[in-house]
């Protein structure tokens, strides 16, 4: 009686461990929602912009910095959107001496993420 008894209990602790393994495979494998372009905006390793910008409408931007114009009417500053979206894909076209990074030009943002940047910042 003993020995089939150990055997459950292996088995079931196999299994057990077996199974501990596996979910966090599986949680891994499965897809990531798309990022917001706020969420790209405040990414420190995407958009990154309150390293430089301030967002002052914007309640979740807690940034101290003064680096960067203030990101605030937007849609004013750049009534063309294609403006926007060219100053994110590279500044350097528009002024040689900026200090913001090419995010478009240097692949740290992808076209898909450069737009929903602008749609997010063209609403601030």
């Amino acid at each position: 009686m003993g020995k089939p008894l150990a055997i459950v209990t292996a088995v079931s602790l196999s299994l057990l461990l077996a199974a501990a393994f596996i979910s966090p495979a599986r949680a891994a494998e499965a897809p990531q929602p798309e990022p917001t372009g706020q969420e790209l905006a405040f990414d420190n390793r995407k958009g990154n912009c309150l390293a430089c910008h301030a967002m002052p409408g914007e309640p979740k931007a807690v940034t101290n910095t003064n680096i960067a114009p203030p990101l605030i009417g937007m849609a004013a500053r750049f009534p063309d959107r294609r403006k926007l979206y060219g100053q994110i894909w590279d500044a350097t076209r528009a002024n040689p001496d900026t200090a913001m990074p090419p995010f478009g030009k240097n692949g740290i943002l992808t076209d898909a993420e450069i737009n929903k940047v602008v749609d997010y910042v063209y609403g601030l």
